[in-house]
């Protein structure tokens, strides 16, 4: 993996977040390519929870301070910045006061998903992105975990089709088991996409707006898929069957390493 670009997008990151199936392998992995040579680079949503004195999390002035337009609004973005202790690997974190200043992740006190996630989505697909811009680094493999971060796939193949910087790039996403989480806005989220120019018959998949079908976009707009888990709903299993796109089954956390490199540079990249 010597010298290859891979740039992690993940909605959850441990040791930022509590460890989940998402949260670890989204770690895991990019230390592990990490130690074999790539170049990585990560990012997640700098949510309330996170304690940034704790984390050392700093603002990175030089990236921050563009508006990014969501649904009609001028959104500011805020990028941090905190190294992973003792792995010598820096964390990009998406930051709006708006968006992710609340003490919670995904959800309120009641166990509702937040009103707004559609939009957090958004804002942390365009803010990856136009971070990775100013950083001028083209990335060879993009990959995506987490159900937040699972627009980015779709911003990237339609939003950002012309950007010369991704042209080479290919998008994996590890799919997760996200049946229980629960439901979106659906008519706002598609609305709200529209409003990028991205076409109608690319959100066929929100008619039922759960997670699930935030996933189902996510791979839709992938090269290849790996499976994060064991235990993959059925609607999501035969979805992958269905696109016939390179897969890679699911590998655990502590024997996954050859595997993934072999499926980089013989699956994605050959």
């Amino acid at each position: 993996m010597k010298d290859k670009r891979i740039l992690y997008v993940s909605s959850e990151l441990i040791p930022y977040l509590p460890e989940t199936e998402v949260s670890k392998m989204a770690f895991e992995v990019p230390k592990e390519m990490h130690h074999k040579g790539a170049q990585i680079r990560m990012f997640m949503p700098r949510f309330g929870v996170i304690n940034e004195r704790r984390h050392q999390l700093h603002e990175v002035i030089r990236l921050s301070g563009m508006n990014l337009i969501i649904n009609d609004m001028d959104m500011p973005l805020i990028i941090k910045v905190a190294s992973v202790p003792k792995e010598r690997m820096q964390v990009y974190f998406i930051d709006n006061d708006e968006y992710f200043k609340r003490k919670a992740v995904f959800k309120d006190e009641d166990g509702n998903l937040f009103e707004d996630n559609d939009e957090r989505a958004i804002f942390f697909a365009k803010g990856v992105v136009e971070t990775v811009k100013k950083l001028k680094w083209a990335p060879d493999i993009i990959h995506v975990h987490g159900w937040l971060a699972s627009l980015l796939p779709l911003y990237i193949r339609e939003f950002y089709k012309n950007d010369p910087l991704f042209a080479e790039s290919k998008i994996i996403t590890t799919a997760f088991n996200y049946s229980k989480i629960g439901v979106l806005n659906k008519e706002n989220l598609i609305e709200k996409i529209k409003f990028d120019q991205i076409p109608e018959e690319k959100l066929s998949e929100f008619k039922k707006i759960n997670c699930e079908s935030l996933l189902k976009i996510a791979i839709q707009n992938s090269d290849a898929i790996i499976k994060g888990t064991e235990n993959l709903s059925e609607e999501i299993s035969s979805e992958i069957e269905k696109l016939k796109k390179p897969v890679l089954e699911f590998h655990p956390h502590d024997n996954f390493s050859e595997a993934y490199i072999n499926f980089y540079l013989n699956e994605v990249l050959s």
